[in-house]
Formats: structure tokens, C-alpha cells, sequence
């Protein structure tokens, strides 16, 4: 035998062995990593071709089929989602330590700043100096009290000029409105003034800007195939690109305008003068420019989006179903009485409208999936094993509709939420089975503030004015899904005063 031949012999040997112990290795590791079930998707893509323009209902429904814990391959990345209570509860709560991080996805990158702001920031002491100052200042319940002459005030604002329409018989678009309203209330907490006008250009632009925001943040295929990200096969990232420097410019501009009137607040600061002050100050953690322009970003983006979309759903479910909208009306007589508006000292008192809201976040969750999480270090979950860096995605639209916890899931019955076990449902992430802001150390910074003003502002609304549909006009109560759940046809209707005139000056 030649030494070539022994050579070829001893190699084929060593194949065969590797090959044998290479399958060896995998079946045992397969068996010790039991995964969740899942749907087999395609090579390369994995399920994403299987999605559709609904991700959050085709998500539902596999998970009727393969549990509520779910694994696949979103292109080529690990993902697991949770549809159930009990499945959110285990990973937001008893692994909430090991999910407090974002992937790294193009939102992030070229819309917030590369990922400097309170929502996709990874968790560390940048995100919780940003996380502290938002709660001291603008977002917990200190402040959110010093702040409420400001809802009040805006409120009001929001009234007159709906008033007008009803004496001028114009429809009232009603998310324009109160994106506009909010935004006020917003900027005046951060700027000490309101930037928009209720009818202006200025502001139906924003709004518009907003909505693309949200529209575009979670549908780029880059973010789920990495290899192909530079093709942008959609153009998303280009979109992204330039809505990014149209807000970059719209914060440089406010941001240096405040400056120039620093002189007028002297003793009184507002939010933007202390989170820039605090940037400058050595001793502490210190804030870029991009982190203080990423953090006005999320608060004028993800805080007047996601109220202004619970608040028209709600609408729209009342003026679908006239018999809640004449009991909100009736519960809000009852305790406010036609001589005034309703006041936010009134809200703990109309436990209809609370109940109302409940509904709505159950079957109009403002964000459907979601912001995803990525596992630091691989886990178990329920006997099933979760690899390291895999992303997390909770289909809250999912678990509000889930008949295991929901008794006739798809109809919009605000007295679920009046009697029995449903009644004490706490929506700030406490009870996993309503939890519409997530969960978690990273439930949405802003819950506490979102749902005192989507009460408040329902409340006035349903208070305030008779409403009804344009003659001959269906209400269209299709979705259209982006990283928030906006009304596919945005609700118009007219409106006519309930008050006695004086109430609305």
C-alpha cells in the first residue's frame, strides 16, 4: 500500500467519524435544547413571507395551532413570542432581568439616533439616568400632578375649536385633533408653550410625520436578514433617512430656540431646561445632544401616537355601538352635570368610562407586538429552552383577545370590566392578561401619563358633544399595523354640544 493510499484511507476514516459524531452531538444537544414548536419557514426567509400585512393576527393564529409559546426563524434570527398571560408573565416578570435589552434593528439606527433614546437604548446607566429624569419631571405621578393645569388648559382648547366645527357644521377629524392636543400638552411641559395652532398646517404636517414613524419603525426585512440590509430591497431605510432629518431638524430648531429664551424662565425650568442642565453637569451620568434630541423624539412621537390611537378606537367602538356612548353619557351627567367639563379630580368616579378604556386597550392595544426584547444569556421558559440572543416579541393583541381569559373575546363589552375577577385588571402591567404598555423594568416609560390623559380626554369628548357618522357613511374599523395600531380610515364625525354654552369658554 502507498503512502497516498494509506494517507486517503486514514482521511475517509476521520470523515466518517467526525460526520458520525457531528450528528451524534446534535441529536443529544437538540434533546437537552428542546425548543418551543413553531412553523417551518422558508430557507433563509423563515416565516417572514408567511406574515402578511397583519403580523400580529397571522401570529395569533399559529399560536392557536402551536401553543403560546412559540419559536421560528424571523429570516435568520431566533424569535419567540408569547401569547398567553401566563407565558408574558414568565418572561417580563421571572426573566425580566435577562430580557431588558433591544436588538440592534434599523428604527433604532437611523430614527432614533442609533438607539440613544428611551425606548431602544440597551439597559444600562444611560437609559436609567433618561428613565429617571422623564419620571421626575414629566411622566411619574409627582410630576404628572404639577402638570395637570396643562391637560386642563388644553383640554379646553380642544373643546372650543370642536364647539366651532359643530356651530359651522365641519366634520371633526378626530385624530388631527387630538394629535395636536396632545402634542400641546406635551410641548408645554418640555418647551413652556404650545407649538401648534388646532387647525394649523404645521400641526396636521406633524401628525403626519408621527404617523409615518410609527408606520415605518417595524417593517424593514433588513432588520431580520442582516446579510441583504444594504440592498434595502423595500427603501425603507431611505424613507427612515429622511423623515429622520426632518425631525433632527424640527428638535434643533426648538431646542435652539429654548436656549436663546432661557433668560424668561429663570427660576422656573422647565423639562428640556433640566434634562439639559443635567448634561452639563461632570458629576454626573452626562447626556449627548443626540441623547436630549432622542428623548424629545420619543416623547412627541410614542407620547402622542399611542393616546391618540386608544382614544379614537374608543370612539369609533361607541359610536359602532350607540348604547355605550348613551350610558357614558348618562354616568358623566350623573357626576358632572351639564354646567361644566369634566375635570381630572371627576375620573375616579365614572368607573363606566375606566371600564370603556379597559376595553379598548384589550381589543385595541396601541402597540399589537411588542417592542422587541433580545435574550442576554440562553433560559427556560415553561420546560422549553431559549438560545442566547434570541428576540422576544409578546403579542399583547393576542392575550386581549384570547377566549381562555376573555369570555366572548371579540366583542367590545366594556361591563367585563365592572364585575368579578376583571373589575380589579390593573392596566400599568401588573396583571398580565391586560397589558397594553407592556410589562416589566421596560413597560413604556410613559403608562402612568397615558392613561390619565386618554380617561381625561375620552371623557371630555363623550361629555361634551353628541356625535355622529357623515350621512351615508359606514364606520370602517379596519387596522393598519405598524410599531402602533392605527385605524385604517381615520374616524370622522360631526358633532354637536351637550354643555350648557358657558361650560366651553
Amino acid at each position: 500500500m502507498t503512502f497516498d493510499a494509506f494517507f486517503l484511507g486514514e482521511l475517509g476514516v476521520a470523515v466518517l467519524i467526525f460526520i458520525t459524531l457531528h450528528f451524534f452531538i446534535r441529536s443529544i444537544t437538540t434533546n437537552s435544547t428542546h425548543l418551543p414548536p413553531g412553523p417551518r419557514g422558508w430557507p433563509i426567509l423563515g416565516v417572514l413571507p408567511l406574515l402578511g400585512t397583519m403580523p400580529h393576527v397571522t401570529l395569533t393564529n399559529m399560536a392557536k395551532k402551536f401553543g403560546p409559546i412559540m419559536f421560528l426563524k424571523m429570516g435568520t434570527c431566533d424569535t419567540v413570542v408569547a401569547s398567553s398571560p401566563d407565558i408574558a408573565q414568565a418572561f417580563l416578570k421571572a426573566l425580566d432581568h435577562n430580557f431588558l435589552n433591544r436588538p440592534t434593528i434599523a428604527g433604532a439606527t437611523h430614527l432614533g439616533y442609533n438607539a440613544q433614546d428611551l425606548v431602544f437604548a440597551n439597559y444600562g446607566p444611560k437609559w436609567k439616568l433618561l428613565r429617571k429624569l422623564a419620571n421626575q419631571h414629566m411622566l411619574g405621578g409627582r410630576a404628572l400632578h404639577d402638570w395637570g393645569h396643562v391637560r386642563a388648559s388644553e383640554v379646553k382648547h380642544m373643546l372650543k375649536a370642536m364647539q366651532e366645527c359643530g356651530k359651522q357644521g365641519e366634520l371633526v377629524v378626530v385624530c388631527d385633533l387630538l394629535s395636536c392636543t396632545i402634542t400641546n400638552m406635551v410641548s408645554q411641559v418640555v418647551l413652556s408653550k404650545r407649538i401648534f395652532s388646532n387647525k394649523g398646517l404645521e400641526a396636521k404636517e406633524f401628525k403626519d410625520m408621527v404617523v409615518e414613524f410609527m408606520t415605518i419603525s417595524g417593517v424593514n426585512i433588513g432588520d431580520f436578514v442582516p446579510c441583504i440590509a444594504w440592498m434595502d430591497l423595500q427603501g425603507v431605510v431611505g424613507k427612515m433617512k429622511r423623515l429622520h432629518k426632518r425631525f433632527d431638524v424640527f428638535l434643533t430648531n426648538i431646542i435652539e430656540e429654548h436656549v436663546k429664551s432661557s433668560h424668561e424662565r429663570k427660576g422656573k425650568p422647565d423639562f428640556l431646561d433640566v434634562v439639559m442642565t443635567n448634561g452639563e453637569d461632570p458629576s454626573q451620568e452626562r447626556l449627548s445632544f443626540s441623547n436630549i434630541k432622542a428623548l424629545l423624539l420619543n416623547l412627541f412621537t410614542a407620547g402622542t401616537d399611542t393616546s391618540t390611537s386608544i382614544i379614537e378606537w374608543a370612539l369609533a367602538e361607541m359610536l359602532k355601538n350607540p348604547n355605550i356612548l348613551i350610558r357614558a353619557q348618562k354616568e358623566m351627567d350623573e357626576v358632572v352635570g351639564r354646567e361644566r367639563v369634566v375635570l381630572e379630580s371627576d375620573l375616579p368616579k365614572l368607573p363606566y368610562l375606566q371600564a370603556i378604556c379597559k376595553e379598548t386597550y384589550r381589543m385595541h392595544p396601541s402597540t399589537p407586538l411588542s417592542v422587541p426584547r433580545v435574550a442576554t444569556e440562553a433560559c427556560n421558559v415553561n420546560g422549553y429552552y431559549i438560545p442566547k440572543n434570541t428576540r422576544l416579541n409578546v403579542n399583547i393583541w393576542a392575550i386581549g383577545r384570547d377566549p381562555n381569559v376573555w369570555s366572548n373575546p371579540l366583542e367590545f363589552n366594556p361591563e367585563r370590566f365592572l364585575r368579578g375577577k376583571s373589575a380589579k385588571v390593573d392596566p400599568s402591567g401588573v396583571d398580565f392578561e391586560l397589558i397594553p404598555f407592556g410589562g416589566g423594568r421596560r413597560i413604556c416609560a410613559g403608562d402612568r401619563m397615558a392613561i390619565v390623559v386618554i380617561q381625561y380626554i375620552l371623557g371630555s369628548l363623550v361629555h361634551s358633544f353628541d356625535w355622529k357618522l357623515p350621512n351615508g357613511e359606514d364606520l370602517n374599523m379596519d387596522e393598519a399595523f405598524g410599531l402602533t395600531l392605527q385605524k385604517a380610515v381615520p374616524l370622522s364625525a360631526m358633532v354637536s354640544p351637550r354643555l350648557l354654552s358657558h361650560a366651553y369658554v
